[in-house]
């Protein structure tokens, strides 16, 4: 069995490096807090290290879950970096939601090295994450795929091949966008709905049953916006950077999309409104202000 390193251990992370704290591994962990690394090698079988060099040396796969790919990239130079201690034949699978263009950038230097790279965001949240369900969209070569798959499969459990280095992050932010526009579209209805005198629960239980329907209007809306609850799961800022990746692309293929535009325009502008520790969820938040009605009438 392959030796694993995981570096990254925020809210999606932390769970899936615990699918991979198991004895044939040697999991070896590094997070920018050491604490945080320190703490989960004490409740789980892996061990903390204090650098990236420390975390790749000897290891067969590293696997990173970075808020963005600068990070990761950052992660490769100098004594301390990933680059001076990974060996030849060793696979970086990067689950980070990035962008296209730096894993190819991080893909070629690795390739110098003799060292494979996939591009491998992942979805399902933080539930899919602890579950050990996760959907894994995978860029690369599909050798190297199927060399590093028993990693993969332990915290993926639908796991798609799709296409070369950058095709994961490329879906893996369409994806996104198409949740950032459901979630502000389902706010723009129901505030206007309860402006004319529908109430969210009963909208919602029509929808739900109708053609407008989606994950939005089935679970987080009923779950956290006509609750008020708004569980932080998510943040805002990272669906903010999702939607920017899709936008990007849609420019860089030169392709007319005026709704990924306007929805990155949206997010952004909820982004700065609402800071960097809301959840993704709260942009419906804005919506109410603008419309001047609350979404299931609760204060």
């Amino acid at each position: 069995m392959p030796r694993v390193a995981f570096l990254g251990l925020g809210a999606i992370g932390t769970p899936m490096a615990r699918h991979l704290a198991r004895p044939e591994f040697d999991l070896a962990v590094w997070n920018r807090t050491a604490a945080k690394a320190e703490a989960f090698a004490a409740a789980n079988a892996a061990r903390a290290v204090a650098t990236p060099a420390d975390a790749a040396r000897d290891r067969d796969v590293v696997v990173t879950c970075l808020p963005v790919s600068r990070d990761v990239e950052a992660l490769l130079d100098g004594p301390d970096g990933l680059l001076a201690t990974m060996p030849a034949g060793s696979v970086l699978v990067d689950c980070t939601s990035g962008d296209a263009a730096t894993s190819r950038r991080i893909a070629a230097r690795l390739a110098e090295r003799g060292i494979g790279f996939l591009d491998a965001p992942v979805s399902g949240g933080v539930v899919g994450a602890e579950q050990g369900a996760l959907t894994v969209m995978i860029g690369g070569d599909e050798a190297t795929l199927e060399r590093v798959r028993p990693v993969i499969e332990c915290f993926g459990k639908k796991i798609v091949h799709c296409g070369a280095v950058g095709a994961g992050d490329a879906l893996k932010a369409v994806n996104n966008a198409l949740l950032a526009m459901h979630i502000w579209g389902t706010a723009e209805g129901l505030v206007a709905l309860e402006k004319a005198g529908v109430k969210a629960e009963i909208a919602l239980d029509v929808i739900n049953t109708s053609s407008g329907r989606s994950n939005a209007s089935m679970n987080l809306f009923p779950e956290r916006v006509v609750t008020r609850a708004f569980p932080r799961t998510f943040r805002l800022a990272l669906l903010d950077k999702d939607v920017g990746i899709a936008a990007d692309l849609a420019r860089e293929q030169k392709i007319t999309a005026p709704l990924l535009q306007l929805t990155s325009e949206l997010y952004r502008m909820a982004h700065t409104e609402l800071g960097e520790e809301a959840d993704h969820v709260e942009a419906a938040q804005v919506v109410e202000r603008l419309g001047g009605a609350i979404i299931g009438g609760r204060a």
